[in-house]
């Protein structure tokens, strides 16, 4: 007996990592823990992470769940980049995550990050005409009918598979720009929010493939009075969903120091496009928080105030941002000053 695993990994390009994925012929059955996995090899030298003198590079597994697009015993196998001795690759920014998620491993931390995304028909927006625009922003939000959602099938098909998958999604909206539109991963631990969602992403790639549509992660995919794509990034620790003083030095300690500016320059390729204090934004260059405030760089909701616990949104976040590296930025800031404050 065979079946097929798809071994996915992050590549090297930069400003903004692609994903990368190919196919192992496997004998047996496919077993669900992913330590059992074989690791495997890929030219580096293809996927800017490797001279060509030098280019072998290392895929080993650190998540796997049920292929929903090929079914039956097939699976996808998300992999870390290693070089040939066995050390992370510059480009392994999971490696990065792990010691800081297991240092504050205690306090709890989850998160559920939103992600939004748009398609392409080849070269414009769906439902963008040719040569032209459509309506003003206004109706698409969370929109119905034929004149004001491009692309519902093709995202009733994403969330079907990831949910076919095992993978931890929330819910599906509509966004503000025609062909423009949202998933959400979570709440999980900082390391399965971040697997789970470059999965999901790899989904949206390989689901919107068999519709010839693109999908991109671009945060302003149209210039103008357009709004741009996030990631917004929900977070709490047990001490935030206990009580409100905690919730306060989590927002203030995201602003202390050169915390701001620490964290936007790594939050996506782009940044100042979509962070310029208009379509529901903070300026990049400026941090602040508020209740209820979607043009601060930290809301927290207002149940959240009301119930004096629960989480906070970092707004900030890009669309391309890479999952392992925010949530590494805010365990680290946000644990570690609850952690000075006693609150954990």
């Amino acid at each position: 007996m065979t079946f097929k695993a798809e071994y996915i990994w992050i590549d090297g390009t930069e400003p903004t990592a692609k994903l990368r994925s190919k196919t192992k012929i496997m004998s047996g059955s496919p077993s669900s823990d992913v330590a059992a996995l074989p690791i495997w090899g890929f030219d580096g030298s293809s996927t800017n992470q490797a001279e060509g003198h030098a280019s072998d590079r290392v895929l080993k597994p650190v998540f796997s769940c049920p292929d929903p697009i090929r079914g039956g015993d097939d699976i996808l196998v998300l992999c870390e980049v290693f070089d040939i001795d066995m050390t992370p690759h510059a480009s392994n920014t999971r490696a990065l995550l792990r010691p800081v998620a297991e240092q504050f491993a205690g306090q709890e931390a989850v998160f559920g990050i939103e992600q939004e995304y748009t398609f392409f028909d080849g070269h414009r927006p769906l439902g963008f005409p040719e040569g032209g625009f459509p309506a003003a922003q206004g109706g698409y939000y969370c929109g119905v009918g034929s004149d004001e959602i491009f692309g519902r099938e093709i995202v009733e098909k994403h969330l079907d598979n990831c949910l076919k998958a095992g993978l931890g999604i929330s819910g599906i909206n509509a966004e503000v720009m025609p062909g423009q539109w949202e998933f959400q991963v979570g709440p999980l631990s900082p390391l399965e929010v971040s697997d789970q969602l470059w999965i999901a992403r790899w989904l949206l790639y390989r689901t919107a493939e068999d519709f010839n549509v693109s999908a991109t992660l671009d945060p302003k995919p149209v210039k103008g009075d357009w709004n741009g794509a996030g990631a917004h990034t929900n977070f709490s620790t047990k001490a935030m969903r206990e009580g409100y003083d905690a919730i306060i030095t989590a927002c203030e300690s995201l602003g202390e120091g050169s915390k701001p500016m620490d964290h936007v320059k790594n939050y996506g390729a782009g940044i100042d496009d979509r962070l310029t204090g208009l379509h529901e934004t903070a300026p990049w260059n400026e941090y602040s928080y508020g209740v209820s405030d979607r043009g601060a760089s930290v809301r927290i909701p207002w149940q959240v105030e009301q119930d004096r616990k629960g989480y906070i949104e970092d707004r900030r976040p890009n669309a391309n941002v890479d999952p392992y590296v925010v949530t590494r930025l805010i365990v680290d800031t946000c644990c570690s000053a609850l952690e000075k404050a006693g609150q954990v």
